[in-house]
């Protein structure tokens, strides 16, 4: 949810008086690394916050900020900084079952501020709870489990953001819970949201593309189909061999009438279906962490076949340690080697006159090299090679990119 940007001095301040008053009282870390039956739908609660005697808010955060250096088809526009992110989130505990909290991003310094999360939680039963307000759509992995420090790589995985519009809210309700059977952890979410609209496929990149719908800030207030966005998923886990998520998003995109005049014939649908994995070799420490994404999009038969009614795409990480060991004051600092494929096809199909394929697609590698002084910090250097084709399926634009940065919660 975007906010007016005569407010963001107002609201840091704020923070910032919070953070003044609170931290004259006796704190204490809570320290979310240990090894636990997590999942990635407890990822917005999977964080280190900071708590308070006496006091009922707990508070957290995390930075980003990185250099860049790009260089497409032998042009550069030279070297530059970027304050990515800067995150706060604050949970309370209301009273016995309920829970609350928000997470408020600030990205680019102030240029975007957005709501990403605000909901309450009523937890009737590990298998039944409910959750209503702001809420992140749990489509694949990425969406809920976004944190910068979390992630050894700069960038966010082009499917995640190019293709789905990550990180994706709204406003709703729904229910979720969890069930275990010895190293087996099952988990559920459903939940029915405000939706897409029609930028969707009216917007600035001249293509289908889902992640237009967040300029839209009205819809955490209205829905601009009329009808609801459902969004489930479902994921199975186990301790020793990893996690394994199937997740579906679908609805109406359009509407049929505007002031009581139709301007169009049918109820026009987006349908998203996701898959994730996250595993480990144990003997290794060799990290497996990918996800893919299949869209469905009605495009008026009016539209140009530039409007593409499927799209897929897919990310995959491979996190390697290779050094563990003290450094400094670092007792537990680590040294990663990761390398990360990505792959989006805006537009699957043929051109109808030529019957030759249609372009409009990417790949891209990035090895990188991250070192972590401890579990909730990483400085992470990265080297990004990308091929990326026109609608026309032309010789490939490539571009190459550096980056140095870091993330850390605070």
């Amino acid at each position: 949810m975007r906010i007016s940007m005569c407010m963001s001095g107002k609201i840091y301040v704020a923070f910032v008086l919070m953070n003044v008053c609170v931290l004259t009282l006796s704190s204490q870390t809570i320290d979310r690394d240990s090894i636990r039956e997590s999942m990635n739908m407890d990822a917005v609660y999977d964080r280190p916050f900071l708590t308070f005697d006496k006091f009922p808010v707990n508070l957290g955060g995390y930075l980003e900020a990185n250099s860049i250096y790009s260089i497409e088809d032998g042009l550069s526009e030279g070297l530059s900084f970027q304050a990515r992110r800067l995150t706060l989130f604050v949970s309370a505990s209301i009273s016995k079952r309920i829970k609350f909290l928000t997470e408020l991003e600030f990205e680019n310094g102030t240029e975007e501020i957005a709501i990403e999360f605000a909901s309450m939680d009523i937890a009737l039963h590990p298998l039944l709870n409910l959750r209503g307000g702001i809420v992140l759509n749990p489509i694949g992995s990425f969406n809920q489990n976004h944190d910068g420090p979390k992630w050894e790589f700069v960038e966010r995985p082009d499917v995640s953001t190019n293709l789905l519009p990550a990180t994706f809210s709204n406003a709703g309700f729904g229910i979720y819970g969890k069930a275990y059977k010895g190293a087996w952890t099952l988990g559920y979410e459903a939940y029915l949201t405000n939706g897409f609209d029609t930028s969707i496929i009216d917007n600035e990149e001249e293509r289908t593309f889902l992640a237009a719908v967040k300029e839209n800030s009205s819809r955490f207030e209205e829905n601009f189909s009329g009808n609801a966005l459902l969004n489930g998923k479902f994921a199975i886990k186990h301790r020793k061999l990893g996690e394994l998520g199937i997740s579906y998003m679908g609805g109406a995109y359009n509407r049929k009438e505007v002031d009581g005049l139709q301007v169009d014939t049918k109820s026009r649908r987006v349908d998203v279906l996701a898959l994730d994995l996250n595993t480990a070799i144990k003997k290794t420490g060799t990290r497996f962490i990918g996800e893919m994404a299949y869209i469905w999009v009605d495009v008026p038969d009016t539209f140009t076949q530039q409007f593409g009614d499927r799209q897929v795409g897919f990310f995959v990480d491979i996190v390697q340690p290779i050094l563990s060991t003290a450094v400094l004051d670092w007792e537990d600092a680590i040294l990663n080697l990761s390398l990360r494929t990505d792959y989006v096809d805006y537009n699957i199909g043929r051109f109808a006159q030529t019957n030759t394929n249609i372009g409009d697609d990417l790949f891209a590698i990035t090895p990188a090299i991250s070192f972590r002084p401890a579990p909730q910090t990483v400085l992470r250097i990265n080297y990004r090679y990308q091929w990326q084709h026109d609608i026309l399926n032309n010789p490939s634009s490539r571009t190459a990119t550096w980056y140095f940065g870091f993330s850390t919660y605070f």
